[in-house]
């Protein structure tokens, strides 16, 4: 089982790696590499207390997938934008690759998202506000984006309180 000293952090090259989409016959594995964000998540959650959704990429899993729990856990395999709104808002984005440091970034005021669940059915979610940041800071990560090449400008950087 994977925990926070697995977790990559800013500067590791994987971080800006594309990742490659999950195939079919790897679901099977899907189960035990979401077990790993979940536990990872929770240590960062326990020493940080922030952590909404995590990147497998994060975890050096070169997959298309995102693991969120807030309320309850979602799988996202192979997720997909099929709509960003052109609304735009500013918020200080935080990352678990990065946990003391914060940056200002814009992102889509709504967003829905297209990806197959952990039984490989097709699903969609529409996104508001702070969904849609998290979504979107999340499948960043899928692309080797961070929010740190997404700052507004060069003061946007600042350590958490």
């Amino acid at each position: 089982m994977k925990n926070l000293n697995d977790l990559l952090l800013l500067g590791d090259p994987r971080l800006y790696e594309v990742c490659e989409p999950v195939k079919e016959e790897e679901l099977p594995l899907v189960k035990d590499w979401v077990a790993d964000l979940d536990n990872v998540m929770k240590e960062i959650r326990a020493k940080y207390n922030f952590g909404r959704a995590i990147a497998a990429p994060q975890l050096g899993i070169m997959k298309r997938l995102i693991y969120m729990n807030i309320d309850k856990p979602v799988v996202f395999i192979n997720p997909e934008f099929s709509y960003l709104s052109d609304e735009m808002f500013v918020v200080w984005d935080d990352c678990m690759s990065f946990p003391n440091l914060l940056v200002k970034v814009k992102r889509h005021q709504n967003a829905v998202i297209k990806y197959l669940d952990e039984h490989w059915q097709p699903k969609e979610m529409e996104l508001s506000n702070d969904l849609a940041e998290l979504l979107q800071h999340e499948y960043d990560h899928l692309n080797g984006v961070l929010c740190t090449m997404r700052a507004i400008d060069d003061k946007s950087f600042k350590w958490r309180p």
